[in-house]
Formats: C-alpha cells, structure tokens, sequence
C-alpha cells in the first residue's frame, strides 16, 4: 500500500469506522425514543378507540410516564456529554509574533502535503508530537490570523478550512532545542499530514462524540455529596461507559486508519531524513527522561526550579555523545541549525516550558515565591546540591536526636559534639556485620523493633536510650513503596485526614505492612529504625508543605510578552498530573541521607566541592574529577552494617568523620 492509494485506503477505513461510531450514538438515540414511540402509539390508539378500557389506560399512563423519564434521562446525558469540557494536554501556546519562522515552516509543510494547516502551535515537556482538537467553545480557540503570505489565515482557502476549526499542532520542547531544523521538519511531516483526515466531518463529530463520552465519564466520577447528584452521577457514568465501551474498537481503528493515511502522505516529504530523525527521538526522549529524574527532581524538592530544562537536555545529551561511543556521530550535528532558531526569544520560551514541567512532575506552585524560585545551571551546584545534601544531613541528626542517640562518643575530646559523621558510623554499626532485620509481617514486626526502642547500652557506645521519645504526634504514616503518589486535594474539597505516626516503632509498623516492598528487610536493626524515623520526618515536611502548594492554583503571565502555560485550558487542581517516580523507600532514603552527610563531611574536611552531571544528577567532586565509587560503601554499611569499605574510601581521600560538618 503506497501512493495516493495507500492513502485512500487509510482514509476510507478511517471513514468507515467513524460511521461505525456515529451508528453507536444513533442506536443510543433510538432506545432513548423507544419508550416514546411505544407511548404515541399508545395514545393513538386510545383517542381512535382502538385500544380501549382500563387495561390500556393504565398501560398508557405507565409507558408515557416511562418515556418521559427516559427522555429527560437521554436529555441529560446528552446535553452532558455536548457541555462537558473535554480534557487537553497542558502546553504553552506559541504565539506566531514569538515565532514567525516556524509557523512559516509549517505552513509550508502543509502545502506540500496538501492538506490544511494547523490552527496554532504549542509546546509542551514532552518527547512527542501531535494534533489536538481545542475547537470546543470551552477551549475559546484563538481566531484566524492574516498573514501577507497568506491573505485568508493559516490554513488558507485552498484547504477549505478554517483556522479556528483546524487542529492545534502540539511539539514537544526537547525536539526543537535538540534537533536541527530540517530534521524537526521531516518529524513534523506525519503528525502535520493527520491534519487531512481530521477535517472530514465525519471523523470529526466522531471524535467529538468519544470526547464528549470521556468528559462526561469524568464528570460522573466527581465526588458528590448530594446523594441525588451521586445518584444522577452514577446513572450518567453508566451510560458514558456503557457507550464507550461499545465505540472502543471503532475508535482505536479509526485512528489507525488516520495515522497510515498520514503516513502515506507524509513519505513523500523527507523521508530519508526521517530515518535519521527517528533516531533523535529516542535520543531525546532517554536524556529527556535522565534530566528530569536525576536534575531537575532535587531541585524542585529544593524549592527551586531549573528555567532552562531545554538547554539542559541539550548538554545532557552531548555528554552522553562523549560517553557512548554510539553516539559519537551525533555531536557533530550541533554545528548546524538547531530548532530553536526559529523561535524569536528561546530564552523566554524554554522557562515557561520550563516552569509548567515543574508544575505537572511535581506539582509546584503557579507562580515564583520566597520558596519557589528559579534557578540557573550555574547555579545549580550551590543553590541545590550543596543545599539539599546539607538539608538532609540536618534532617538525619535531628531523627539521631529523636531516637536518643548522643552526638559524641566517650572519650572525645570536648568541644566536638556537633554533628558530625562519626556519630552516624557508630550508630549503624552493628557488632556481628551478618545480624540483618528478617523479613517480617504482622505481629513479628512489633517483634522485631522491640529490641531497637528498648536495648540498653553503655553510656557513649552512639546506641539508642530507652524509651523512644515520640516524633510530633500529628505526623502521617510512613508511606508505602507501592502506594501511587496521593494527589493534591481539590481547592473546593475537604482535605484528607492526616493519620498518626507516633513513634518510630510505629513508623515501623508502616513500612513492613504484608503489602508493602520497603525493602527494609535486608538492613540491620537499627539501620530499620532510623530508615522510619527518616520517612516519617519526609512525611511530616511533604504534609506541611502541601497545603501551601495546593493554594497556588491561579496561574500568573510568564516573562516575556504574556508567555506562559495555558492554564485556562486545564484543570490544575490535582498535581502533579504525571508523578515522575513511585515514592522513595525506606532503604534508599536512609542511603541517600547518609550519603549527603558523607559529601558534607567530604567538602568541609577535605576541600570537596558539589557538583552537576547531566546524566547522574549532583555529584562530589574532589579537585575537578567526580567520585563515582560512594554508592557501593554506603550500601555496605545501610545493608549489613560495616563501615569498613566506607572508612576506607574516606582514608584515601582524606576526609575526617569526628570533624562537626555545617549543617543548614
């Protein structure tokens, strides 16, 4: 299947099963007028006298009754589904002014493909493209805009098609700071060619209606507390699903059948260069994914968000050129023109992409603050890596403290009580390395963590001294590895019960629920205990936190001539939308804090220094070279309790454990 016939074939199969899905909503049509048909006859026949008596009297008034019901039913569902406000992806709209050339670009690519152009264009964090329909009225399109090389609007008379009625050309961002300019063109063909397909009209109100069944699903599924609006809920979720459930197949063929017909289409527009830029892609999207998970993460748990992800993703990947030696050929390519050339002020666009990525990932708030600011790649190192190991390692003595463990051992000389590493080495040393914490469930648990809260131990041996003091009596669980991030609660909606942690016993209790992967199993005694107090002080900080996060709902302009996310379009109340990671478990929030307070004590004894890598996130660095071989030491004493590895790493490089480490 190629040529022109290929793409006939697309688009016909297309067709037919945006009927097929139309056919479903006439079939809903007719059952809901069934009951009314049944009811005119009814009536008809008693005032001809035909049906005459009271059996048909007070059949008549049943199925008129009946009808009435159902039809006030179907009227509701109906205007639900044509009201509802469909979902969209959130994204920043580029405006033409900000970008001439790239709309010019993809004008041209439409000509060429004969199809209409896009209505408008938006950028998005994301490693893909595509088309998205905003014609709703609750979407308020932009109107037409004129252009001298184009006297009729973006789409032109040619394609028969209004500028507000076509579709909205998302890209995602790392592709245009990323590629070069024709490559981008060649990844563009396809998605640009779909424009085709979607102004038939019958694939048009085909997607309409499934858009209007998914945000009337939505709709239902909005907690209520008026049971006649539950119930009335619960009737229109019924119906929404039952009718998507029987649209599904159409509809997943129907943009099969929209995407070969574009695809086609678009062959004949670059396609050797395709081949080449399919490559970029997936490029893309690993140091997509590397920057956001190893960077940008810290620094929003920080409080700070990175205002240049997209040139980041560009250093990224140039590293990872220098690195991979299949990659060597694609450093080369930035000597030509990258993407982003055809935006008139990058700058501008990559912080709002920058700032709405932070928004969806991590759910910070909608404009800049006290504890919410951005923050440059030069200053990353300082403001972020220095501060969020000194912040954790803070974090770590205080739960020291809880537990009752002394900040210096016996025979230290006076004055060096402070906090320093030492303390924590004594603490998780265990006297046999091979005594682990067994797995344990149920009644075991309490077992298990009976003999850390009430061991007694000499004075100045780095032990715990019975009893436990309890941690803040309104702390939250610990929460459990496999349990999905909890969203923010709605603004208009009653906050969730914060439930109590009271001790680190009862952290413990949390953390080896049956259910849960903590993976705690593997650590010692009292490497457990602490690892609970840790996750339940990070609970207590992320409670107090997010109410002041789930208050930031209003969206402020960006810098730069209105540029910002287009928050008018989505609903912003629940976030983050797309959560980046599970949450930490208790093994590697122990391993990441002790590993902070060995970098503290690693850059106040020994002249380390924080630093960036783009593919591993914060790193140490001692005299300008990183040090990658921290991790294995620090696994050795959380895992079985040696120090040993770990004091001898600190040897070779000088670093002094009983030396006091600034804390922030």
């Amino acid at each position: 299947m190629t040529g022109i016939g290929g793409v006939e074939m697309g688009a016909q199969a297309a067709r037919a099963r945006a009927l097929a899905v139309l056919r479903v909503r006439s079939r809903a049509l007719a059952v809901a007028l069934l009951p009314a048909a049944v009811a005119v006859i009814l009536l008809v026949g008693g005032s001809t006298g035909h049906l005459a008596g009271a059996a048909w009297d007070v059949l008549r008034w049943v199925v008129s009754v009946l009808a009435l019901l159902v039809l006030l039913a179907a009227a509701g569902v109906a205007l639900v589904v044509a009201r509802s406000r469909p979902a969209v992806t959130p994204t920043v709209t580029v405006a033409e002014e900000s970008a001439p050339d790239l709309y010019r670009m993809v004008r041209d690519l439409a000509d060429r493909l004969d199809v209409p152009a896009p209505s408008a264009i938006a950028l998005t964090p994301d490693c893909d493209s595509w088309l998205e329909d905003r014609t709703h009225p609750a979407h308020g399109p932009p109107p037409a805009v004129k252009h001298d090389d184009d006297p009729a609007g973006l789409s032109g008379p040619a394609h028969r098609r209004s500028a507000a009625a076509a579709p909205v050309l998302v890209i995602g961002s790392p592709f245009l700071w990323w590629m070069r300019v024709g490559e981008l063109r060649a990844v563009l063909a396809p998605v640009v060619a779909g424009t085709g397909p979607s102004a038939h009209p019958d694939i048009a109100a085909a997607r309409r209606f499934i858009r209007g069944l998914d945000a009337a699903v939505a709709v239902a599924s909005a907690s209520r507390r008026d049971p006649l609006s539950r119930v009335a809920c619960a009737g229109l979720g019924w119906a929404s699903r039952l009718l998507l459930r029987s649209c599904r197949s159409h509809a997943t063929e129907m943009e099969r059948g929209v995407a070969a017909a574009a695809a086609e289409r678009a062959q004949a527009v670059d396609y050797g260069l395709r081949i080449v830029a399919q490559e970029q892609v997936g490029l893309a999207y690993a140091g997509w994914d590397r920057l956001l998970t190893r960077v940008a993460l810290p620094a929003w748990r920080m409080g700070r968000w990175p205002s240049r992800l997209d040139v980041g993703v560009v250093a990224a990947l140039t590293e990872l050129s220098r690195r991979d030696r299949l990659a060597e050929g694609f450093a080369s390519r930035l000597g030509e023109r990258p993407a982003c050339d055809l935006l008139e002020e990058p700058g501008v666009m990559d912080e709002a992409v920058s700032l709405l990525a932070a928004r969806l990932f991590h759910g910070g708030p909608a404009e800049t603050g006290p504890d919410w600011s951005p923050v440059g790649w030069d200053e990353y190192p300082e403001e972020v890596v220095d501060r969020t190991w000194r912040t954790d390692a803070a974090r770590l003595h205080r739960v020291l403290d809880t537990l009752g463990v002394r900040r210096a051992a016996g025979g230290v000389a006076p004055g060096t009580d402070g906090p320093t590493l030492a303390r924590v080495l004594d603490h998780l040393t265990t006297p046999d390395n091979a005594v682990t914490v067994p797995p344990v469930t149920g009644a075991d648990t309490e077992t298990a963590a009976a003999p850390e809260a009430g061991t007694e131990a000499p004075a100045g041996d780095g032990t715990p001294h019975p009893p436990v003091p309890h941690a803040d009596d309104e702390a939250p669980h610990v929460p459990h590895a496999d349990d999905e991030a909890p969203p923010v609660p709605y603004a208009d909606h009653e906050a969730p019960h914060v439930p109590h942690a009271d001790d680190a016993v009862h952290a413990v209790h949390a953390a080896d629920d049956v259910d849960d992967v903590d993976d705690l199993a593997g650590t010692t005694a009292r490497g457990a205990a602490l690892a609970a107090g840790l996750s339940a002080q990070l609970a207590r900080e992320e409670a107090q936190a997010r109410p002041a996060a789930a208050g930031a709902t209003s969206p402020t302009p960006q810098p730069g001539a209105g540029t910002g996310p287009d928050a008018a379009l989505w609903d912003d109340r629940a976030l983050p939308l797309l959560p980046l990671q599970p949450p930490r478990t208790g093994r590697e929030i122990l391993t990441a804090h002790i590993t902070a307070m060995v970098c503290c004590a690693a850059m106040d004894t020994a002249g380390a220094a924080p630093g960036l890598d783009w593919l591993d996130g914060p790193s140490l660095l001692f005299d300008g070279a990183r040090s990658a071989d921290l991790a294995p030491s620090v696994l050795s004493l959380v895992e079985t309790g040696d120090p040993g590895p770990l004091r001898a790493w600190m040897t070779d490089l000088g670093i002094r454990p009983e030396k006091p480490v600034r804390l922030v």
